[in-house]
Order: C-alpha cells, then structure tokens, then sequence
C-alpha cells in the first residue's frame, strides 16, 4: 500500500540506541502497543540497544549517573515500599549493586503485573514489528548474527531510513 493512500496504516519507526533495562521497555512498549493498533511498525537497534536482539537477553538497570531513579523496595509494608530510598553515590559504584538494583526492578515490574522485555519482544515478533539490527555496530562490536533472534533482519542506516521515510511517527529512544 502507499504511503498516500488513505486507508494504508500508520507506520511507526523507532531507533532504540541504549540496552540497559530502563530504557530497553520505551521501544518495546510503544512498538507492541503501535502494532496492536494495527499500525506498521520497525525499531533500528543501535550500539548499546542492539544486545536487545540478542537471543539471551541479559539487559540491567544502572543506578550509577542516573539521578532521577527513584529506589524503591518491591517487598515489605506499603510504607517501606512507598518511600524514595535515597542512595549515596559510593554506593551505587560497589560492584553488586546494579545487580541488586536490577533485582529489585524486575521485582517491582512483576508486583505491578508488568511485563518482562523478552515478554514484550516477543509481543513485537507476533505483531510482525520489523527488529532491524544495525550492521555497523554489528561489525564494530564483533556480534554475528546468529547471536541474535531468528526474526530479527540485519540492515545499515539506509535499510531503516527507506522505511523511516515513510513514517507518521519516528522517535530516537
């Protein structure tokens, strides 16, 4: 269908550059509800986001030089878990903390009934979203592609801005 038809969907393409836990939701999220809405959709996964792809998915949340994130505890009474734990900078910096941090996210994901990125990707494969990996950083990081999901495609930059182009909606997440 072309893009001047009028009945011809909408189309969605994202950009997902980073890989950590908090920011590997916005482009699954928004890909997922965007395909359920029937539109079409792709995400471009770049540098940090690409390990997105990849068939272990092993994304973490980092603490460290993220300010706004609140801390919170996903278990005890509703006090505890309500209150803004604030965490010393040399705290975060300790070796198991992001692990713990990352604990306690997915925790809190899962009280809130949340779904889990491999959830929401897989949401993304059903709905037939495009998972474009970026070969550059595919090359520069030394990944192959038989790192990555089987429905995943490999493409460069032009790859994702031939279907960009066409786009109603294009975000950089």
């Amino acid at each position: 269908m072309s893009r001047s038809d009028p009945d011809a969907p909408k189309r969605l393409a994202l950009i997902s550059s980073k890989g950590s836990l908090d920011w590997a939701y916005p482009p699954f999220i928004l890909a997922s509800a965007a395909g359920a809405m029937g539109w079409d959709v792709a995400i471009f996964f770049t540098f940090y986001g690409l390990p997105l792809l990849m068939k272990e998915l092993n994304a973490k949340v980092t603490p460290l030089g993220n300010p706004a994130m609140p801390m919170k505890m996903p278990f005890g009474p509703e006090s505890f878990q309500n209150f803004n734990w604030p965490i010393p900078t040399v705290a975060q910096s300790l070796p198991f903390f992001g692990d713990m941090a990352t604990g306690l996210m997915k925790q809190t994901f899962k009280n809130k009934g949340v779904a889990t990125v491999g959830e929401l990707r897989e949401m993304c494969v059903d709905l037939d979203v495009r998972l474009i990996g970026c070969q550059m950083t595919m090359d520069v990081f030394g990944f192959k592609k038989s790192d990555f999901i089987d429905s995943c495609e490999i493409g460069g930059a032009a790859t994702f801005l031939e279907y960009a182009a066409d786009a109603n909606v294009s975000l950089f997440v």
